[in-house]
């Protein structure tokens, strides 16, 4: 018998994508799996399909612990000086954990996509904030910001 670690089909998701005047593409779905808002903490699973598209660019502010289920999960930093770091690549079952004082990024899935746990933790809400391309913080993600978002348009 074959059982399937993770089932995308038992859960609602919201879709993401981004307009045509970024040099990248926006395009992803996620679902939260539940939350706890005053102990400060969100599970929630992103996918990606293997068209090439990103999250928008952010940085996480909440400490978050990361686990691919499925495919790929690609990863580079964006320096302050608008250099690039080292494209990361995280595979099925591979796990990271980030304390939010990264830097920011883009992310997407691989060629085949991408499914990845975020089990966020944090003691003011933020979960990430969202940079434009010159760098610059034009949103915070709070908690309750990401419910609202996935409850009105899943």
């Amino acid at each position: 018998m074959t059982q399937t670690f993770f089932d995308p089909d038992r859960y609602k998701w919201r879709e993401v994508t981004g307009g045509p005047e970024l040099s990248y593409k926006v395009r992803h779905d996620y679902t939260i799996l539940g939350c706890d808002v005053a102990a400060g903490t969100l599970d929630m699973v992103v996918r990606w399909e293997g068209d090439g598209g990103h999250c928008p660019v952010h940085r996480h502010a909440a400490t978050t612990t990361i686990l691919v289920l499925a495919g790929e999960q690609h990863l580079i930093d964006l320096h302050p000086d608008g250099s690039h770091g080292e494209h990361k690549v995280r595979r099925a079952g591979d796990y990271a954990l980030t304390v939010g004082d990264g830097l920011p990024h883009l992310e997407r899935g691989g060629d085949g996509g991408g499914v990845v746990f975020f089990g966020n933790h944090c003691t003011d809400g933020v979960l990430y904030e969202i940079l434009d391309e010159d760098m610059k913080i034009v949103a915070e993600t709070t908690i309750e910001s990401l419910i609202a978002d996935w409850e009105a348009n899943a």
